[in-house]
């Protein structure tokens, strides 16, 4: 089929005019010869140079696929295409933006403060610091602190294992009548061997009828040293204020955690 072009080109240029039959003999060489080149090699070589100048040609010259041998059309565009890419990312590459970097003395010297006075935070330091006319925010400062690691709090479940013989449960739980009367049972249990303390009955329960059964629970010096109940409001600062007397801790269950409630009527 090239060679069947070829003879259809070489045809019309023995018709042609003097000048225009050099330069149409001239390119007919030319496409003779990338012929030869495109047959050896079928995909040769380009360098960044040669995809530039397609580029440029193809953006200033009308009928720059018909000249085109050794690629395709389409990859000319898609060279574009990527220079396009490449161009408007760079025009628009993020810029540096923010606070300029602390010095590195400034930060040692927070880190030395905050380490030679454990007990000194943020706002403290951030005082300090301006006293000796270094502009910092104390937001900078909180950030450049060393974090303190916490000691690790213990769970519930150990809570109750390392307590359960200093650990007294209180509840409520109601019981209908066949007068279709409410009662309510407060019932005082010890978690070490289940064992109920004491438990009373009333029709009225108050915060001052709580608190004088703790009183009757635990007379003279048997008060337990945790008290654990859930956060009934029944458990005002009059119901406190007793227990506290007594030289108990109140141990209320966390908010939201049913799981944790001390039930004792089963």
């Amino acid at each position: 089929m090239g060679m069947f072009k070829l003879l259809f080109s070489w045809l019309r240029l023995l018709v042609s005019p003097g000048n225009l039959r050099e330069l149409a003999l001239e390119n007919l060489a030319l496409r003779q010869q990338l012929a030869v080149i495109k047959r050896q090699c079928p995909r040769p070589l380009l360098r960044r140079a040669d995809r530039l100048f397609w580029v440029w040609l193809s953006a200033g010259w009308k009928n720059w696929r018909s000249a085109l041998v050794i690629v395709k059309p389409e990859t000319v565009v898609a060279w574009h295409r990527q220079r396009f890419r490449l161009f408007w990312t760079w025009i628009s590459r993020r810029k540096r933006r923010g606070r300029p970097e602390v010095n590195p003395a400034i930060r040692g010297l927070i880190r030395r403060m905050a380490n030679a006075n454990p007990l000194w935070g943020a706002p403290r330091i951030h005082g300090e610091l301006l006293k000796l006319g270094i502009e910092v925010s104390e937001r900078t400062v909180s950030r450049l602190m060393p974090r303190r690691r916490k000691p690790p709090s213990q769970t519930w479940r150990a809570f109750l294992d390392n307590h359960v013989h200093d650990l007294v449960s209180i509840d409520f739980f109601t019981v209908p009548t066949a007068t279709f009367r409410v009662l309510f049972v407060l019932v005082a249990l010890a978690h070490h061997r289940r064992r109920v303390i004491h438990f009373h009955v009333t029709e009225h329960p108050t915060a001052l009828w709580a608190a004088q059964q703790m009183v009757e629970a635990f007379p003279e010096d048997s008060a337990p040293r945790f008290l654990l109940r859930d956060r009934d409001k029944i458990y005002s600062d009059d119901f406190h204020r007793r227990v506290t007397e007594m030289g108990i801790e109140e141990v209320p269950i966390a908010p939201q955690s049913p799981w944790q409630t001390p039930t004792v009527s089963d």
